[in-house]
């Protein structure tokens, strides 16, 4: 007797009209890749913690940045300088210090629900 992987369908069956609907509802390929570059900038433990910093206070400057995250000043720029290129943080200049904030509701609700789904996971692997 042949045994179905857990992940694959027994009786191979494709429902043209879910199909239909889901290929109409994807998103197009350059948001895809729009989205998928984003989602690679968000896996660095390093701009984690410097998001996760300004999702904690509002605003920072790079030297407060780098003494929170544990990060050395120029890796903090560095670090910036991708998150402000690609929409994630803003900065405001006030003298000659520079203060970085959360650009905007949508990149605080994407790392909210991400901080909250990591708890969450981490509960339920707890409990196995």
């Amino acid at each position: 007797m042949a045994v179905t992987p857990l992940d694959a369908c027994a009786v191979r069956v494709v429902d043209a009209d879910k199909v239909a609907a889901v290929q109409a509802a994807l998103p197009a390929g350059e948001d895809v890749l729009e989205l998928a570059d984003m989602f690679g900038l968000l896996a660095d433990p390093g701009r984690l913690r410097l998001l996760a910093g300004l999702l904690e206070v509002g605003e920072l400057c790079v030297c407060d940045l780098a003494a929170a995250s544990g990060l050395s000043e120029s890796a903090v720029s560095h670090a910036l300088r991708l998150l402000r290129a690609h929409r994630v943080v803003q900065v405001r200049r006030a003298g000659r210090r520079s203060y970085y904030r959360l650009a905007d509701s949508h990149v605080r609700m994407l790392l909210d629900v991400a901080l909250e789904h990591s708890r969450h996971t981490a509960v339920r692997h707890d409990e196995a």
